[in-house]
């Protein structure tokens, strides 16, 4: 197993531009963390699989949310595109390279950014065989495996058990690592020494729990053998069956049926109807993951419509896009506020959606919720940082529309104190010149009233 290191917060997260670290879309292994009897035990050579079909390379390449950013900008240097200087590129020195290792073991990614700035290499190896990038990827620390794929993390690159990066991120249960990495490029069905590929591992050292189901399903997806038999002489089926795992026997069982004769209508279906198996088994016979239905909808746009959270879940880990709008200029971040469904913003927002993204009405997703008196998503959604003074098409702002199309009861007055102590200025009036306090009174909402009053209204 990975050598255990003390965990240390994160410092700040560090912005870096990840169009370098895209590629595209495949799986590729990760070192494995293996116990030292595994190895005594199985003394197989490594051998590779056969890649993942073509349909869902494409698949999945076709939603990588990262392709469209900026190339990377070096900390101390230019961007690009202000001048036409090429950025200069670090001096190597590998008497940074051992900092760099202890930086990753910390999670300190601000200072590994120094020092890759500054000339260390993140697939340089100690004397165990691990590198900054592959201790990403077996401790499951996300911004540190973005930053070490913007800087030239090679997928390919092996551990002491000769296992890749995804092979480590299965092992642990690393959905996160275990989708990036797929959306990377990285070999899914790679082999390692002891004789197990990423699948066997999420399953032989896994315990079914929800985020191993969940790295199970983004492999299936990404194209994992699921008739391969491991170097213990069981499919992944079995051992999963062995091992009492029944979640993760019905997704197998599952993507073990025939293939779809329609994998994009059997995609949108699923996400509808909240089959995460069943989406799985479409992405993997080809179904585009930012495939349309007859009114423009993502399967994504469909499994938050419906708080079909799971749907959802395996959906961000394999890179669909949270921003991609409808006929209706619906989005599936955009409906979370319609819905009001906090699992379903906490799905997305890893996927980084655009908080400043507006619905037909012109607004973001703050305003319906604060008319439709979702307490908890507004009291959430203010935490990200959206803006709550933003005005709609028609006039309005989240204050004004809890107000005007609020009853003034409970949960209403709760918003309107959420916003309130989350920056929303009392003074904004509506299109009409009519202020939230003069709103308020003419309602008869006298508690929201005297709140306004307090505030400055």
């Amino acid at each position: 197993m990975s050598p255990a290191r003390p965990a240390v917060a994160v410092l700040g997260l560090l912005v870096v531009a990840l169009a370098a670290c895209t590629g595209p879309a495949g799986i590729a292994a990760g070192p494995s963390a293996q116990t030292a009897a595994q190895t005594a035990a199985h003394t197989a050579d490594s051998t590779v699989e056969p890649p993942m079909p073509a349909s869902t390379a494409a698949a999945l390449t076709s939603a990588d949310p990262t392709s469209d950013l900026p190339p990377t900008v070096v900390p101390g240097t230019v961007p690009a595109g202000t001048t036409d200087r090429p950025a200069p590129v670090p001096v190597r020195d590998p008497s940074l390279d051992q900092p760099l290792r202890d930086a990753a073991w910390a999670n300190d990614v601000p200072r590994a950014a120094e020092l890759i700035a500054a000339g260390a290499d993140v697939n340089a190896k100690d004397d165990t065989q691990q590198s900054a990038y592959l201790i990403a990827t077996s401790e499951g620390y996300l911004d540190l495996l973005e930053l070490t794929l913007a800087h030239g993390a090679d997928l390919a690159d092996l551990d002491s058990y000769r296992g890749t990066g995804l092979i480590r991120a299965g092992e642990r249960g690393h959905a996160d690592i275990v989708g990036r990495l797929l959306r990377a490029g990285i070999e899914v069905n790679h082999v390692n020494r002891p004789g197990w590929t990423a699948l066997d591992e999420a399953i032989v050292y896994g315990d079914g729990s929800p985020s191993y189901v969940d790295t199970v399903r983004a492999l299936v997806a990404g194209g994992a053998d699921l008739g391969r038999v491991a170097s213990d002489d069981r499919t992944p089926l079995e051992n999963a069956q062995r091992q009492g795992q029944n979640a993760v026997v019905v997704t197998l069982t599952a993507a073990t049926q025939p293939p779809p004769a329609d994998p994009t209508a059997a995609l949108l279906a699923a996400a509808t109807g909240g089959d995460a198996d069943a989406a799985a088994a479409a992405l993997r016979a080809g179904a585009p993951i930012e495939s349309r239905d007859a009114d423009g909808r993502t399967p994504l746009l469909l499994a938050a419509s419906n708080d079909r959270v799971d749907v959802a879940r395996l959906l961000v880990l394999l890179g669909a896009d949270p921003d991609a709008q409808d006929d209706r200029r619906d989005s599936a971040w955009l409906v979370t506020g319609v819905t009001g469904s906090v699992a379903m913003l906490e799905t997305l927002l890893p996927a980084g959606p655009d908080l400043t993204l507006t619905n037909r009405f012109g607004g973001v997703s703050v305003i319906p919720a604060s008319e439709r008196g979702h307490v908890d998503y507004v009291r959430r959604v203010v935490q990200t940082g959206i803006d709550v003074n933003h005005v709609n098409d028609p006039g309005w702002t989240a204050l004004l529309e809890a107000i005007v199309y609020g009853d003034g009861s409970g949960p209403y007055q709760e918003i309107v104190g959420i916003l309130l102590d989350a920056g929303a200025d009392p003074k904004i009036a509506d299109a009409q010149g009519i202020t939230p306090l003069r709103h308020a009174r003419e309602r008869g909402q006298a508690a929201i009233a005297d709140r306004l009053a307090a505030a400055g209204g």
